[in-house]
């Protein structure tokens, strides 16, 4: 018996895609050692011999070492050092499917890599339903009501590895261990027990580490350290973790391993606890408009978290409405098992349905409604147009009319039908003229708003040619018709134009007209007839001309007939006058209704003729006073005319006055240059006048007299003229230079006296005394005052300033020397009288002593002490009398030192100084 039964391998990863160009693949990724798929699944035969392969694994280390050793954790299955996995021994009846773990072991590397091999009976052998059975019958089947007991093995053990790592003897290993998942406990739930040999001489401690005890997940296994049973602590999924491997250790009291570890395989058994869920709830295909049976339109997708190798996750589809029911209820079929959506029947018509709605419902359970878990999903099926329906127009002639000459108008509208999808290519019309327009003056142009062909104009139409036009228009779509649609009769008609007279402008013949005159044409002379025609041949009317445009106003036209003639000389070098070319615009209008004009432009070239005479180029030139290289100029003429009438030109010295030809010597250096130089060694500074007579070769020739301005002038040895030489030349003489200079000294002479003119009188002003002339002094006089008050009751004064101040901080910045009344000086100073000690507060008098005393001797003081007088009395002072200021009833009071106080206080001590006239 061979193995060329079914043999069906379905990968969990993606399928390799190594046939794609290296062009179309991204950058491959680093390489990371491992198993080309982390779960295989694989269908096998019932007459599965012992010895055959069954599957091959693919293991890559990175390092392309050969030395790998595979390994199987379950003894009825090996592996070979290719990777192939083989049955030990002969596999009748495999009635449920074997899951167990390859794990593979580099030769450089002590790392462990693991996959799991899943193998099932193919052609889904028949099974007790699910509903007979029982979920509680299946959690008793798969767990053991007596656990079983693993021991550690006490065969020899070989090394592997350098690193001491072990491993065990294919007899000893262990068979994995199957827990259904999602079960309802109690928790924690034995497993199996785990024995060593050893356990009735010593103290085994037993524990197990791996993900689910030690790593994450924590705590899903756990282990009675001291009787080796190994529980399960909470229920288990299948679709979160479908296998765990742990190691078994045994230890005595003192932590000494007495057992190698033990490899546990835990399978979690699937149970059918998840629903098919699609992919999308909304999905969206398309189909075309009569499609045949059987055409694809879509696929949907529904994925079950199950076990797909088992009922639990295997999806079936059906589809449970069609909306419409048009033409029939069941237009598509689906493909139970991969979601296609097929048609079933022909009749879709886009014009009738344009879509469809179809609720498909995903099963698992291999589509049994009574125990499969279900879910389902909208489909929306777009019918897409084709172009089966071909444009009708909706009438069989249409008719417009359009002025003559007019252009870019739309003179007739053709309306149409199509019944296809609108704005698409199956709807769009496009027009042709099939006759009736040889000259093309019309184009049919498509309203894309509403597939309405709008007939334009774009070549002018002429009335006195052609009254009407009869055009036949054909319609079709830019899509061609679909296979096996006949094109409709009603897609041509007849178009009708009528054109519309309308009175045009009078038509110059030839515009612009081009003629041809000598310049220096006397006024008066007639150049040509430039005359219009109406071409409204129909129509007599009267053309009439008038000048529109003549920049020189040379010409005149006349009104009637177009004659032009001139009414200035011509002249070929007027500024008007481009490219020997004059031109002039005139208009014709015609008595129509409403008027038309028309306008035509009058070319003249004018032929030269000499009647310029030639100039000189430059007015004024600089030489040296001696003759030298540089003493010499270069000089050019021009001349108005054009050719033959300029150069090369003739140019000469005249012989009057006689010095010109014997200071000075012309000579032609090409057909329009010359040089001056001059003659004599020497020639004194200063500016001449050079006459040069210049000729052209005009026949007869034009001569002209033209005058250079020259300069001589001493030069350096650069042979650049120099400033008094620049002056010399300029015509000014010694005398003019030294009057120049004298011009200047005194110029700056009177600057200078004016400063010092106004330094003294700023001098002046500051040594002004600022005690005022006895003659001006006012501070004696009575002042009127128009105004009296109460006195000094109603003037709040602070008397308190007639007193010394006691606090002088706020003086002690100020500088030495005459000071207000009201202030002290803080350090001695010579021109006070030092006191020894403030004065008391009424003793005023030797207070305003010492202040008179010191303004009479320092002139710049100010007159801070000044007497005011006011001429308001009241009834009294509240400051008193100011009779003991120094003074005393008695009226022994000397006043005898105002004598020593000055002139000013002279009159106060004949009064008082006396003493004896009292």
């Amino acid at each position: 018996m061979n193995l060329g039964s079914v043999l069906i391998l379905t990968c969990t990863l993606l399928v390799d895609t190594s046939w794609a160009t290296k062009a179309d693949q991204p950058p491959k990724p680093p390489c990371r050692p491992g198993f080309s798929e982390s779960f295989y699944t694989v269908f096998v035969s019932r007459d599965l011999l012992r010895g055959q392969s069954i599957l091959k694994v693919k293991f890559d280390d990175c390092q392309h070492s050969k030395a790998v050793d595979f390994e199987s954790s379950d003894p009825n299955f090996s592996v070979r050092p290719d990777g192939s996995v083989y049955a030990e021994q002969e596999v009748a009846n495999l009635s449920e499917p074997v899951q167990f773990m390859v794990t593979a072991r580099g030769g450089h590397d002590p790392h462990i890599w693991e996959t799991t091999v899943k193998l099932a009976l193919a052609g889904h052998p028949p099974s007790v339903p699910v509903s007979q059975i029982g979920v509680e019958d299946m959690i008793a089947r798969a767990w053991d009501s007596n656990p079983r007991v693993i021991k550690f093995p006490r065969k020899h053990q070989r090394s592997s590895f350098a690193n001491s790592l072990r491993r065990q003897k294919r007899d000893w290993v262990i068979p994995p261990i199957n827990v259904p998942e999602n079960s309802r406990g109690p928790f924690p739930q034995m497993l199996v027990r785990i024995r060593s040999d050893q356990d009735l001489e010593k103290g085994i401690r037993y524990s197990i580490t791996g993900a689910g005890a030690d790593q994450p997940p924590i705590d899903v296994y756990n282990i009675d350290p001291v009787h080796g049973k190994m529980f399960v602590t909470r229920p288990l999924d299948r679709e979160e973790r479908a296998s765990y491997h742990l190691r078994a250790h045994a230890v005595d009291m003192n932590g000494n391993k007495v057992e190698s570890p033990i490899d546990l395989y835990i399978y979690v058994i699937d149970m059918n606890d998840n629903r098919p869920e699609f992919q999308n709830q909304v999905y969206n295909g398309s189909v075309a408009e009569g499609s045949k049976p059987g055409t694809l339109v879509m696929q949907v997708t529904a994925n079950d978290s199950d076990d797909d190798t088992t009922a639990n996750g295997m999806v079936r589809y059906r589809i449970l409405s069609q909306t419409p029911h048009m033409p029939i209820p069941n237009m598509f079929t689906i493909n139970s098992e991969t979601g296609d959506i097929f048609t079933v029947a022909a009749g879709l018509d886009r014009e009738k349905v344009s879509q469809y709605t179809i609720i498909v419902q995903a099963t698992d359970m291999e589509g049994n409604l009574n125990f499969g878990l279900s879910n389902t999903a909208t489909a929306l099926i777009s019918v897409t147009d084709i172009n089966d329906n071909p444009p009708e127009l909706t009438a069989r002639t249409f008719s417009g009319e359009v002025p003559e000459n007019r252009v870019n108008v739309v003179v007739a509208n053709l309306t149409v039908i199509d019944r296809d999808q609108p704005h698409s290519p199956n709807w769009a019309a496009q027009y042709r003229i099939a006759s009736g327009d040889p000259q093309g003056h019309f184009l049919i142009r498509t309203n894309p708003v509403n597939n309405d062909g709008m007939v334009t104009v774009v070549k002018p139409v002429d009335y006195e040619q052609n009254r009407a036009f009869m055009l036949t228009v054909i319609v079709s779509n830019k899509a061609p018709l679909a296979s096996g649609i006949q094109s409709s009769l009603q897609s041509s008609a007849g178009v009708t134009i009528s054109v519309q007279d309308v009175n045009e402008p009078p038509v110059f013949p030839s515009n612009p007209k081009s003629i041809r005159f000598e310049e220096g044409v006397p006024a008066g002379t007639t150049l040509t007839v430039f005359a219009a025609q109406d071409p409204d041949l129909f129509i007599h009317q009267t053309v009439r001309y008038s000048k529109l445009s003549d920049p020189a106003n040379w010409l005149r036209i006349n009104r009637t007939n177009g004659q032009i003639t001139t009414m200035a000389v011509l002249d070929r070098e007027s500024m008007y006058v481009r490219n020997n070319i004059y031109e002039a615009t005139f208009l014709a209008a015609d008595n129509g209704s409403p008027p038309a004009s028309g306008t035509g432009t009058l070319q003249i070239h004018l032929i030269d003729v000499n009647d310029n005479a030639p100039v000189l180029l430059p007015k004024e030139a600089q030489v040296c006073e001696r003759a030298s290289p540089r003493s010499r100029v270069n000089i050019t003429a021009s001349d108005a005319d054009a050719d033959p009438h300029v150069g090369p030109f003739v140019f000469e010295l005249p012989s009057y006055p006689p010095s010109v030809r014997r200071n000075w010597t012309a000579s032609r250096i090409s057909g329009d240059y010359a040089q001056l130089r001059l003659r004599i060694p020497y020639l004194d500074a200063g500016v001449y006048d050079v006459p040069i007579i210049v000729s052209d070769s005009g026949n007869p020739p034009l001569s002209n007299r033209s005058m250079i301005k020259v300069k001589v002038c001493p030069c350096d040895d650069n042979g650049d003229c120099t400033t008094t030489g620049a002056v010399a030349a300029a015509g000014l003489g010694t005398g003019a230079i030294i009057a120049i200079l004298i011009c200047i000294i005194i110029l700056l002479t009177m600057v200078l006296v004016f400063v010092m003119w106004m330094k003294r009188r700023e001098k002046e002003r500051q040594a002004k005394p600022l005690l005022i002339d006895p003659e001006d002094d006012v501070r004696d006089n009575i002042l009127k005052y128009d105004e009296e008050g109460g006195g000094e009751e109603d003037q709040d004064y602070d008397l308190s300033q007639l007193q010394q101040p006691e606090a002088l901080d706020h003086i002690i910045c100020k500088p030495t020397g005459v000071r207000r009344v009201d202030e002290r000086p803080v350090i001695a100073e010579s021109q006070y009288p030092v006191r020894p000690s403030l004065p008391h507060p009424g003793d005023i008098g030797d207070f305003i002593n010492d202040g008179l005393r010191a303004a009479d001797n320092d002139p710049t003081a100010p007159p801070y002490d000044s007497l005011l007088v006011f001429d308001y009395e009241g009834s009294g002072s509240t400051a008193g009398s100011v009779s003991s200021l120094n003074s005393s009833s008695s009226g022994d009071q000397d006043y005898d030192y105002l004598n020593d106080w000055g002139p000013r206080f002279k009159k106060l001590a004949d009064l008082y100084g006396g003493g004896d006239d009292d």
